[in-house]
Formats: C-alpha cells, sequence, structure tokens
C-alpha cells in the first residue's frame, strides 16, 4: 500500500493506524511525500529536508510497529499524479492519504490533492480526516 504523507504531523498522526492495518492486511507500506516549496522564500533544498524528516519519521514507527516500510521523495508539480504513478510502479493495491483540513478556499488556491487522486485513481483510496483519532 502507498501511504502520502505531507508533514511530520501526519505521519505522527498515522502512525498508528497505518502499522494496524498494514499488519492486517500483511502488506509492505510505500511511504510518499511530493516535496514542494511551501512559500516563494522557501529554498528546493529546505522542502527536500522537510520531506525526508516526513519519510523518516513515519517509516521509523512503522519498523518499530513490525512493519516493512520503505520511504519515497517524489518531486513533481502534480501531487496526484506523482502519488498513482509510485503507486503503480510499485504495485499498490491501496493509497491512503491523510486529510490536512484545509477549508473549499485554500483547497482552490493550493489545489485539491485529495480530489485528484480520487478522480485519477484505478485502485481504492482511503481517507484519513484530519480531526479523527482512531483506527482502521
Amino acid at each position: 500500500m502507498l501511504v502520502a504523507v505531507s508533514s511530520p504531523w501526519a505521519s505522527e498522526k498515522l502512525a498508528g493506524p497505518i502499522a494496524d492495518l498494514a499488519k492486517r492486511l500483511d502488506a509492505v507500506a510505500v511511504i510518499a511525500h511530493v516535496a514542494q516549496s511551501q512559500d516563494e522564500d522557501e529554498h528546493e533544498s529546505d522542502a527536500k529536508h522537510r520531506g525526508e524528516e516526513t519519510l523518516k519519521l513515519l517509516a521509523q514507527s512503522l519498523q518499530q510497529a513490525g512493519v516493512e516500510a520503505e520511504g519515497v521523495m517524489l518531486f513533481s508539480n502534480d501531487v496526484a499524479r506523482a502519488l498513482l504513478s509510485t503507486a503503480k510502479s510499485r504495485n499498490c493495491s491501496l493509497v491512503v492519504l491523510g486529510l490536512t483540513g484545509k477549508g473549499v478556499l485554500k483547497r482552490l488556491i493550493a489545489g485539491d490533492v485529495p480530489g485528484n487522486v480520487i478522480r485519477q485513481a484505478d485502485i481504492p483510496i482511503l481517507l484519513c480526516p484530519a480531526n479523527w483519532n482512531g483506527f482502521i
């Protein structure tokens, strides 16, 4: 399964539920982060460093829970396409997305990644709301 994470906060929040789901499915977790600058002044290396920390945090948590996990850093202006092509190339049968809790206006400005992933996907997509605490 491919697990898309956008921040260290998302990695921490998803660690328990993803570990539980991966164990029950006997799945390998491919953790993907698409590095993008958060604003015009941010340097590409800062975005890459933030992404590496995000991947490392979730990969270590999953590995400590006994789940085989691998982090993949992606670089693209089209986040949905990057995630789905990675899922396809890694033979993933499920994509898990943690939602950020962005409102409609922010999604219009920044882009609606979950909506784009859902519209373009040909495999199941599992969405985890930002305010959700629990297990799958």
